[in-house]
């Protein structure tokens, strides 16, 4: 099978499972998740690092980081491949049960019904691609998330402010364009958007700081 014919038929595919509405609110909602998981780690070292610098070397959080980013992942792929399976094998179950209803007065029914079980195989090769491609997004979006934002810490050999400074501009300039994306979906509000979920990310490190002091 070419290239050109498998890509065509996985947008089928897409459409017949209403993959791109499911797969949008997933990368949102996890890489927001994954977003704001390293966000609070990276506060929480900052706190403990103004306290006693010599504490942490860059390599802390960086590990720390991408074993909570790995972590997040795993849960999000695994859960969503199983959740993801079991919902789309009872729609596939519940739209069997309707093309085996015989009605033997109704002609036309009759006509649907072969028609339908004509398309069966690939209604079920579509509900497979979208559990599959959903999964991936599951799991992918939030490691994307948390991993972003420890790009600053790949380089020194000693941690200073400088790192969480850029860690920080990172994670804005994330939220900003999940921001911007919901806009897109909702076709307009772009700031609106932009402005709540940098607030949440204010709103992540003032708590951290918070617990710090406590």
């Amino acid at each position: 099978m070419g290239i050109k014919k498998s890509l065509q038929q996985w947008k089928e595919y897409s459409k017949m499972s209403d993959l791109g509405v499911i797969a949008r609110r997933k990368f949102f909602n996890n890489c927001f998740d994954g977003a704001l998981t390293c966000a609070g780690i990276v506060s929480g070292i900052f706190i403990i690092f103004l306290s006693d610098q010599s504490r942490f070397i860059p390599e802390n959080v960086i590990i720390t980081g991408f074993a909570t980013a790995l972590a997040i992942g795993v849960s999000g792929l695994w859960g969503a491949f199983l959740s993801e399976e079991a919902e789309r094998k009872k729609k596939v179950l519940d739209m069997k049960k309707e093309m085996a209803e015989v009605d033997d007065e109704d002609t036309i029914k009759k006509e649907m019904r072969k028609m339908n079980n004509r398309k069966k195989p690939i209604l079920e090769k579509a509900e497979n691609f979208a559990t599959i491609v959903a999964s991936l997004v599951d799991g992918g979006a939030p490691v994307l998330g948390s991993s972003l934002p420890l790009i600053p810490f790949f380089f020194g050999s000693s941690l200073t402010i400088t790192h969480f400074i850029f860690s920080y501009i990172i994670l804005t300039g994330l939220l900003i364009y999940l921001g911007i994306f919901l806009g897109k979906i909702s076709g307009g509000g772009h700031f609106r958007y932009a402005l709540h979920l940098v607030t949440a990310g204010v709103v992540t490190l003032f708590i951290s700081i918070l617990l710090g002091f406590l």
